[in-house]
């Protein structure tokens, strides 16, 4: 078969536009400009402009009859819209923008996780091992690279590179290594919640302690019953923090290596030394957290006094009824008032719970030293009774206080430069039960421990909104219910399609 010059170059043309076009279809897949797909945008380009050019005189002719220039303008249209279209797809691209409809946000990154990835300055790792790429996992890791340039993300075949899978030592497929410099840590999940804790642990340059103090009847870091605080500890380890309890008696001071003290719901009253350790403790610059249950007497006095502040010996009831929405009492203060303080800098329009609470609030509002923070407000219908022994709770203007009133303070103290200038903290809250396995998932009961632990520790970039939990949206249905919208969808719906058919075929007939 012979060509003759015609044919060759439009041969030419139509190879430059298939060349090219392949190349620019790899760049939209791959998202990044190979030298193989230089090659294929610059070589097509440059085929497809050669053989323009030695067509020229063909391109003349033909553009000079009318039903070529009716041609041109609906190829010239059709040639726009593919521009627009190839236009629109690499801003896209470049410039992705997504839209979370899920009442949780459930995917969207968290205000901690944003926080956390924005303020890395060295590369961490997400090193996923398998053959094929999980896509659920590989969307929300995409989150990650977007929010950071320090975050990066990897699939290895680990029986194709099985030296990098013994240097991570991976035993199975699927695992998941967040790797910092030589620190890795291997996934048991893949939730965002374990992605971050996990960036969190390699990048911290040391591991601080929680101490909580044992001896009065506080409520048990291994405890998993309602009581327990065994989800506060397991949310503590997963930020990196390490736990241990510890008797102010037998060890006759606080141990060293103890970043802060943790006091949640002591029954019994402290002995007079063990008041002084404390004290002793915070004047040296320490930092503590005492959960306080009412209708008990701790005697600290000698701890809290220097600091301004005053523990009640009251309860508080909550008389606003919003707490039956969600299933509580009155003797369950709903909290939605929050004091100027990095632990609840997030908590506007949020929600906090404390069940049988008793008031904390700043002895003495003139004083200036140290800085008290009054943290969490009650609502205006909410007043204090000395207990809840008595057979009608109401209030009574000559003995109790009228809300909103105080349950929690913060109170920061800098010694004198001439002393070591030493950063001391102390946050005081009328209530432990917000912290207890029953309740620390209520709301942001969760969150406001978990920053007042990061606040105390110093912890500042770790104070946030976590990752949220979908909610339960199961309908539950009756067996009546369920029978009747079996019939619904397999008999009436389609009866009606049917019925429908059969009137239309009827009257055309």
């Amino acid at each position: 078969m012979m060509f003759d010059s015609k044919e060759w170059r439009r041969w030419f043309l139509a190879l430059g536009a298939a060349i090219f076009l392949a190349g620019y279809l790899r760049y939209s897949v791959q998202g990044e400009l190979t030298r193989l797909t230089e090659g294929f945008l610059i070589g097509g380009g440059a085929i497809f402009i050669v053989a323009l050019a030695l067509s020229y005189r063909e391109l003349i002719g033909f553009f000079s009859k009318r039903s070529s220039k009716l041609s041109t303008n609906t190829l010239t249209l059709t040639a726009l819209v593919l521009i627009i279209l190839c236009f629109v797809n690499f801003l896209g691209y470049r410039h992705h923008k997504r839209f979370d409809l899920t009442a949780e946000k459930l995917y969207t990154l968290s205000d901690q996780t944003h926080r956390i990835v924005s303020g890395l300055n060295k590369n961490v790792d997400v090193i996923r091992f398998a053959k094929e790429d999980d896509p659920a996992f590989k969307d929300l890791i995409t989150e990650y690279v977007n929010l950071g340039r320090h975050v990066h993300y990897q699939l290895v075949d680990p029986q194709a590179k099985p030296e990098l899978a013994h240097q991570y030592n991976v035993t199975r497929m699927g695992q998941v290594v967040v790797s910092y410099g030589t620190r890795n840590e291997t996934l048991q999940d893949t939730t965002e919640q374990d992605i971050t804790n996990a960036i969190v642990k390699v990048t911290r340059d040391s591991v601080k302690s929680v101490c909580f103090i044992e001896g009065h009847g506080e409520k048990s870091i291994a405890g998993s019953d309602q009581e327990g605080f065994s989800d506060a500890d397991r949310n503590l380890k997963n930020e990196g923090y390490q736990t241990k309890t510890i008797n102010l008696v037998s060890a006759g001071s606080v141990p060293q290596d103890c970043s802060l003290l943790v006091d949640a719901g002591p029954k019994q009253s402290f002995f007079p030394q063990e008041a002084q350790i404390i004290a002793k403790y915070l004047d040296g610059g320490g930092k503590a957290l005492l959960l306080l249950d009412p209708e008990t007497e701790p005697k600290l006095e000698d701890v809290l006094l220097p600091w301004n502040i005053n523990l009640g010996s009251n309860m508080v009831i909550d008389a606003s009824g919003v707490g039956r929405l969600f299933g509580t009492g009155p003797a369950v203060p709903l909290v939605v008032d929050y004091g100027s303080s990095p632990i609840t800098r997030s908590f506007d329009g949020t929600m906090t719970f404390f069940p049988l609470a008793r008031t904390v609030s700043i002895a003495d509002k003139s004083k200036t030293q140290p800085e008290d923070v009054e943290l969490l407000k009650t609502s205006a219908r909410s007043f204090t009774v000395p207990n809840l022994k008595t057979h009608e709770v109401k209030y009574d203007p000559k003995t109790d206080q009228a809300g909103p009133l105080s349950l929690g303070v913060t109170a920061d103290r800098t010694s004198d430069p001439a002393e070591g200038g030493k950063s001391a903290r102390l946050v005081v809250i009328g209530n432990s039960e917000f912290a207890s396995n029953q309740w620390l998932g209520m709301q942001r009961n969760g969150d406001l421990f978990m920053n007042t632990v990061n606040w105390l520790a110093q912890d500042e970039n770790l104070i946030s909104i976590r990752p949220k939990s979908p909610a339960d949206r199961h309908v539950m249905l009756t067996e009546t219910q369920a029978r009747e919208l079996s019939w619904l969808s397999m008999i009436f719906l389609p009866g009606i399609v049917l019925l429908s058919g059969i009137l239309i075929w009827w009257k055309r007939r």
